[in-house]
């Protein structure tokens, strides 16, 4: 008998040959936190190079200044920030804590001036109101000093006169103080060149006297014959053409002010130095009176001048000649 066989089995396959395949996720995993770590390395870099130097501000009150959010500017540029407030130890002012940028480094110097910026009335008229919605900043008027400083004693109210400011300073020295307050206006020829920057009561209580600033190019109307007086309100007075009314301006009769002019027909002599000191009068017609009797008295100086040079019978103005008078030979 055959034997019956079944079918044939398959060949035995070989075993794959299984290698596992490779994952990028764990690597970037920590790539992630490497790169934040690397932004952040270098953020701080940048923020430490380009800070400035810490200073530290004086005011009376704090009023309107937010650490955080109140900033530091120049020329409506901003260039540093407030980063603290506290009481000083005898709880009479508080100190301001301000942190510069780099390109302010030449700010905290001495003679550098700093003071809040919020809305103001005055006599220089309405400032700051650009604050009433951004909110209070503190200014800054930088000095010419070489000599660091972090330390300042701010202002109560914004500088009349800035650093940059060309021009001159004058003193005047009235009898009172009338309606002229820090800021008012001085006037030449009814055009306004200046302000009142100072104001201060003699120490013997009879006087005071008037810190003032003529802007250039206005500066060189103001000659050693000057004349100044008040200017404030309006001056009312009765001549042979009527009632007569004088007034230097609008803003004079609300804020006052003062001006300035050279008397008529007489020169104005040499440009006043800086700090030069003038007679303040009540008016302008008592000014321009006191400049013709300063003429009179010089035309009396020359004439003796020319007696005594010249050796003729010359007399002062008002001297009548008498019998027997004359040169000795």
């Amino acid at each position: 008998m055959s034997s019956q066989q079944g079918p044939a089995l398959p060949p035995e396959l070989p075993d794959p040959d299984i290698t596992p395949r490779r994952s990028w996720l764990p690597s970037l995993v920590w790539v992630v936190p490497l790169i934040a770590a690397l932004i952040g390395l270098a953020l701080v870099i940048k923020a430490v190079t380009e800070r400035g130097p810490a200073i530290t501000i004086v005011f009376d009150n704090a009023e309107g200044i937010e650490p955080g959010k109140t900033q530091v500017k120049y020329k409506d540029v901003e260039i540093g920030s407030v980063k603290s407030i506290t009481l000083s130890q005898d709880r009479t002012h508080v100190q301001i804590a301000v942190q510069l940028t780099k390109q302010a480094e030449r700010f905290a110097v001495k003679d550098t001036r700093f003071w809040v910026v919020r809305p103001r009335v005055g006599a220089a008229g309405v400032s700051g109101i650009g604050t009433l919605l951004s909110g209070a900043y503190i200014g800054v008027d930088v000095g010419r000093s070489t000599q660091t400083q972090t330390e300042f004693v701010g202002l109560e109210a914004p500088p009349p006169i800035t650093a940059n400011q060309k021009g001159h300073r004058f003193t005047l020295h009235g009898d009172s103080l009338g309606s002229i307050d820090i800021g008012s206006p001085i006037f030449y020829r009814r055009v306004q060149v200046g302000q009142v920057y100072g104001i201060s009561l003699d120490k013997d209580g009879t006087g005071v006297t008037m810190q003032v600033f003529v802007a250039a190019p206005y500066d060189q109307y103001v000659g050693t014959n000057s004349r100044w007086w008040h200017a404030s309100g309006v001056n009312v007075r009765l001549d042979s053409d009527g009632f007569v009314v004088n007034t230097q301006s609008l803003a004079t009769i609300l804020v006052g002010g003062l001006a300035f002019q050279t008397p008529p027909g007489q020169p104005m002599g040499t440009l006043a130095a800086e700090k030069t000191g003038f007679r303040l009068a009540a008016d302008e017609v008592d000014a321009m009176r006191a400049g013709r009797r300063a003429g009179t008295r010089r035309d009396d100086l020359q004439s003796v001048a020319a007696w005594a040079v010249s050796g003729r019978d010359s007399r002062l103005p008002g001297h009548r000649a008498r019998p027997g008078d004359g040169h000795r030979r």
